[in-house]
């Protein structure tokens, strides 16, 4: 990576807008992908605007509607899509790596053996974020929590680590960052809180202060998480605990009434705290789009059939999700009852 890298950040959206705008604004070459010509001839002479935790500002940078549109090779690409729309973009970005660009990949879900199976497990950085933004209007993001990157490489080679410090360099002007020796660990972790919280909330519709105040979501949010424990267990992966705070191993622990009660208080507690919390895939859901499911639970019960674990749990959330896409049914707490949950 040179040492003022070409940086391409593919993503408009809430995260991409959000570190595009704010790496640029630091002096770093950024080129932004934002797939509507009219944001990008926006963001080009009026800038994009970023609000929130940041500060208030807009930046300019050169941007393109299309990846194919590019006129030369980038040497750090940051691939800030949806899990669904990633796959195409990152086909199409490979005529724009050099032998040495990495791809970082900043989804929700576990992406990133879907990413390397495109372009290459030598050119892919795995991202945890653990902070939140959002898309106002076209051009026009917030930063609505502040946090943490988490970054490192599926393989985890030591000659990758002084290109991790180089990239945790160019992020730490946006939030800290970790360099990991585990990143699938850090993933999976994330995954699982997401798997329990994102894909509940699409099936109901609910804002997560009222969906964990009902103790059979929170059930079935404990039977989740239970089931991704096990399938670690089965191909052998110590699950860091995430954000500082959550640890599955403490709060699966023990099968009494008092560790029962615990671990209903913790979820009720999480629930309260955030409240106002709404399900980023029954956003998706809402706006006619499909969701990130076969990343998140999928990715579970993809793992638990590899290592010969059942996730009955998991797989009739996706089939639950999966039915609501396709338009079978209709969001609500009756899918619960229906489906078979309890």
């Amino acid at each position: 990576m040179q040492k003022q890298p070409k940086i391409l950040v593919i993503g408009a959206g809430g995260i991409g807008g959000v570190t595009a705008g704010v790496l640029a604004k630091a002096g770093y070459d950024i080129e932004i992908i934002c797939k509507y010509e009219e944001v990008a001839k926006k963001i080009m002479s009026t800038g994009l605007e970023i609000k929130g935790a940041k500060g208030d500002f807009a930046v300019k940078m050169p941007a393109k509607a299309t990846v194919p549109e590019l006129q030369e090779k980038k040497d750090l690409v940051l691939l800030a899509t949806k899990a669904t729309d990633m796959l195409e973009p990152a086909q199409q970005v490979l005529p724009f790596l050099k032998e040495d660009s990495k791809v970082v990949s900043m989804q929700n879900g576990f992406c990133e053996e879907a990413l390397a199976s495109v372009v290459g497990l030598d050119r892919t950085i795995g991202c945890v974020v653990g902070w939140g933004a959002t898309l106002l209007k076209p051009g026009v993001l917030e930063m609505t929590s502040d946090g943490e990157f988490i970054i490192g490489t599926l393989d985890n080679k030591k000659e990758d680590q002084p290109i991790l410090k180089k990239l945790q360099t160019i992020l730490n002007n946006l939030v800290p960052v970790e360099v990991s020796q585990d990143i699938t660990g850090q993933l999976y972790s994330k995954l699982i809180i997401n798997s329990c919280i994102t894909s509940l909330g699409a099936i109901c519709g609910l804002y997560l202060g009222e969906m964990l105040s009902k103790k059979e979501i929170r059930e079935v949010f404990i039977n989740i998480m239970r089931e991704a424990m096990v399938v670690a267990d089965g191909i052998s992966l110590q699950v860091p605990v995430y954000g500082g705070k959550l640890d599955y191993y403490k709060i699966l622990k023990g099968n009494g009434w008092w560790s029962n009660f615990k671990r209903h208080l913790l979820i009720r507690i999480v629930g309260m705290k955030y409240k106002k919390l709404k399900s980023s895939s029954l956003q998706s859901l809402e706006r006619g789009k499909p969701t990130e499911i076969d990343f998140l639970n999928g990715h579970i019960a993809k793992k638990g059939k590899e290592c010969g674990v059942p996730t009955p749990v998991n797989d009739l959330v996706i089939e639950t999700i999966k039915e609501i896409e396709q338009g079978k049914r209709k969001i609500g707490m009756h899918n619960f009852t229906e489906k078979g949950f309890w």
